[in-house]
């Protein structure tokens, strides 16, 4: 057995107020999800001796440390844009088997709505980068054109329709319709998803995910202290993560992504199969993420991630059910969606979603990608 399979576990999630959030600064939507997951753990800010976020600027860790009163051991601000939590929950159970921290907070918080995306700086311009030297130079609307371009490119290679890639919006709306706070509940069709504006071609507007004001903590506990608090443990029983480059210019392969590495990773860690997962929940920024990642994975063989998402197979009822929540592209996407991945999928595992509960789900995988399909971490969860 893996040193770090069940060192520790998720023993309390929260969000703040979603969707738009005038009133308050990305701090205070950290400290209201903070106070909400604490609370459901049972737990105080003392009891908390590690800090993790990402997407503030300047110093992000540090700045939610300070606001909220504590003096962390451990502290971490890793940023690596979509999948930034989930590596981050690596380096927390890492450092907790090490004896480094025994309860942490993971934390993030995002006007990007309310503050017209001015928090974040968009993509800085830099002479030095390569992207800015030989991408953006053309005008690519970023990161959608790289995204787009991976579409086009398994499309060409593969013969995945739009109509294929639109399965994903619509399962994903139908589990958004049974989540009372998800953005978009209205039911939509496979033609709607085509009959949207074109934003970067293949990838029309409802292929695309939702930019919102949210923020999001989880609690994680060592092994020991996991077991005495007020829920059952969510054990982090695998992960791993794996990057392959940073712009889409310099991605190895279009239609392949990183999860084929991390996925190996965290199922080894784990010991467990695929026949094992019961719920997914995998980072949609774009509906070709979903689908991408299905086949790295190894739901599926490569080039069959279209037919694999047929027939709603991925919505309430289907054998396969993902983004319970409602994903990115119908819930909620403030940003690094990484933190909301490991919220639903705690929940699910504590049998507490409503009508969206999967029934009898004891094991859970996450999967958060970030920047230009350039970077990813897969993690595996489970209940006793």
């Amino acid at each position: 057995m893996h040193p770090l399979r069940k060192a520790a576990a998720i023993v309390g999630v929260a969000e703040s107020d979603l969707v738009r959030t005038p009133d308050k600064t990305p701090l205070q939507l950290i400290a209201q999800a903070t106070k909400r997951a604490l609370d459901s753990a049972g737990l105080t800010l003392a009891d908390v001796d590690g800090v993790t976020t990402t997407n503030l600027p300047g110093l992000p860790a540090l700045q939610v440390a300070e606001y909220l009163g504590i003096q962390p051991s451990f502290i971490d601000s890793t940023t690596l844009g979509g999948s930034s939590i989930e590596v981050q929950l690596e380096h927390t159970v890492a450092a907790m088997a090490a004896g480094l921290c025994h309860v942490t907070i993971l934390t993030f918080g995002s006007t990007l709505v309310s503050s017209g995306g001015r928090q974040h700086g968009g993509y800085s311009a830099h002479p030095t980068f390569p992207v800015d030297q030989f991408d953006r130079l053309y005008g690519p609307l970023l990161p959608i054109s790289a995204y787009a371009m991976a579409a086009r490119r398994h499309m060409y290679q593969y013969g995945t329709t739009s109509e294929q890639l639109a399965e994903i919006a619509v399962a994903t709306r139908k589990w958004a319709s049974m989540n009372p706070v998800a953005t978009m509940r209205d039911p939509i069709t496979i033609d709607d998803v085509l009959n949207s504006r074109m934003i970067s071609s293949p990838l029309h507007l409802l292929d695309c995910c939702l930019v919102c004001d949210g923020g999001g903590a989880v609690v994680v506990a060592s092994a020991e202290r996991a077991k005495s608090l007020r829920k059952p443990p969510v054990w982090v029983l695998g992960f791993g993560s794996y990057h392959t480059h940073v712009d889409i210019c310099s991605m190895p392969d279009l239609t392949s992504v990183p999860a084929k590495v991390s996925g190996e990773k965290a199922f080894r860690m784990a010991g467990v199969t695929h026949k094992d997962i019961d719920v997914a929940e995998i980072y949609d920024s774009f509906t070709i993420t979903v689908l991408l990642t299905l086949e790295d994975l190894g739901f599926c063989p490569k080039g069959e991630g279209g037919a694999f998402v047929e027939g709603q197979r991925t919505a309430p009822g289907g054998s396969f059910p993902m983004n319970t929540q409602g994903g990115a592209l119908s819930y909620l996407h403030a940003g690094p969606f990484g933190i909301f991945l490991l919220i639903e999928a705690a929940r699910q595992l504590w049998g507490e979603c409503g009508p969206r509960q999967i029934q009898g789900a004891r094991t859970a995988l996450c999967n958060a990608t970030g920047g230009e399909l350039a970077s990813v971490s897969t993690i595996i969860l489970g209940s006793d």
